[in-house]
């Protein structure tokens, strides 16, 4: 893990990287569980991986912890969930603040129970003070419901005639983003080996590297983390411009 952690350029580390973590209920299948006990486990790699990232300096972690769709499941992982989350929740708060980890959710926090409503509450009171790492937990969370409901505030400014159509521009919709006080990630990691975003940030994505690993979430540890940051290290981020426009000097001319 030593020689991995030596490759990374603390130079250009990612500002902020956004996780799907897949694969608690195979891997629980594999080990003759039930699903429930792979999102137990799963709990010991976003202990690692968000002090591995507040060991780094990255700014940013986001977490895919919980879909909109995910309310479809059985209630009994469903409920199980919840009751994890609360339990998290009140165990790791003063490890958060020791480590300087504030918290922050987004989601539609209305559909979580109310229990779990007040831990999380408290545990961003607690923490707001923070200044190291900004853990930004999705539950409830859709990319859709998200836009959805950017779609729906805007409407609403529109209709009282505080806002034009004419002035909607990215920066407006931007500003009504979950996201709105966070910078877009720069890299996503998706583990189990599924090759989709699942419905996860479908606007500040536009622009992220995306890092596919086959590691399922409960064995996912530090070091997938600096692998995945060495990768997104290696690649050349254009942004829509060509790789000589990327490399030239700021403020020298294009060649014609």
């Amino acid at each position: 893990m030593q020689d991995l952690l030596h490759q990374i350029d603390n130079t250009r580390l990612p500002r902020h990287i956004a996780i799907i973590m897949d694969g608690n209920g195979r891997w629980a299948k594999e080990q003759g569980h039930d699903r429930l006990y792979g999102h137990y486990k799963g709990v010991e790699s976003v202990r690692n991986i968000v002090e591995g990232c507040a060991e780094l300096g990255i700014e940013y972690l986001t977490l895919y912890a919980f879909s909109t769709e995910n309310w479809d499941r059985p209630e009994y992982e469903v409920v199980g969930l919840m009751e994890l989350l609360v339990k998290t929740i009140r165990n790791e708060v003063e490890t958060l603040k020791k480590n300087n980890i504030r918290l922050h959710v987004i989601g539609d926090m209305e559909m979580l129970p109310q229990h779990a409503q007040n831990e999380l509450t408290e545990a961003k009171e607690i923490t707001k003070g923070n200044t190291g790492l900004n853990l930004v937990m999705a539950l409830s969370y859709s990319g859709r419901w998200e836009i959805q409901n950017v779609i729906k505030s805007i409407a609403k400014e529109v209709e009282k005639g505080s806002l034009s159509p004419e002035d909607i521009d990215q920066e407006i919709v931007q500003k009504h983003l979950c996201t709105r006080n966070f910078p877009d990630p720069e890299l996503m990691i998706r583990t189990s080996g599924e090759y989709r975003i699942s419905n996860f940030l479908l606007y500040q994505l536009a622009y992220s590297e995306l890092y596919f690993t086959p590691v399922l979430w409960p064995e996912f540890r530090k070091n997938n983390l600096y692998e995945a940051i060495i990768d997104f290290q290696g690649r050349e981020r254009r942004f829509g411009k060509t790789s000589e426009q990327v490399t030239e000097p700021v403020g020298s001319t294009p060649n014609p």
